[in-house]
């Protein structure tokens, strides 16, 4: 289980990663819209919000899976292997706490844009609920992965891995 979450969150985050493109093409239509023809667009700063907004939220994910988050590693480092291993189960207990609460409110959030049929203020009125609705499924994502590393982490801390495992009893009190 754990393979195949990393790996499906690895295969979404390369394919989201392509957005950063989609988003540089339209900025710099806009910019040459603007600027060389003098005739800037009413569009482009809805679909670039949205764009790199979901952009955002949907790496966190794989971002994760790169250790790419930041992280305080004070208590981590020059520790014994199961030690970082326990730091880590807590660490994504509260990860997982974290996305359970997020997750029901990003759910709370779409329902009501959904059911509202809420837009955006611009003038073509975009609605909100397909943001909204990618915060949800981002959050979904990091706490899936966090489950799996949860499961690795509490992995390493019965078996640590010997390639990086000091031996505990040999090391001096």
């Amino acid at each position: 289980m754990v393979r195949l979450v990393t790996y499906l969150n690895t295969l979404l985050g390369k394919a989201i990663s392509f957005a950063i493109l989609i988003g540089m093409v339209i900025i710099v239509y806009e910019v040459i819209m603007r600027y060389v023809f003098n005739a800037p667009t009413v569009w482009v700063q809805g679909y670039t919000q949205r764009i790199f907004g979901a952009y955002f939220v949907l790496l966190g994910a794989y971002t994760l899976i790169h250790r790419g988050h930041v992280r305080v590693d004070l208590l981590l480092n020059d520790r014994f292997p199961r030690w970082r291993a326990f730091l880590d189960v807590v660490n994504y207990l509260v990860l997982l706490l974290w996305t359970g609460a997020l997750s029901y409110q990003a759910w709370s959030y779409l329902e009501m844009s959904w059911l509202f049929n809420e837009r955006d203020d611009s003038a073509l009125g975009h609605p909100i609920w397909p943001i909204k609705l990618a915060l949800f499924i981002g959050v979904v994502l990091i706490a899936l992965q966090g489950v799996a590393e949860l499961l690795d982490s509490l992995r390493r801390m019965i078996r640590p891995d010997p390639a990086t495992a000091t031996s505990e009893e040999s090391t001096p009190a």
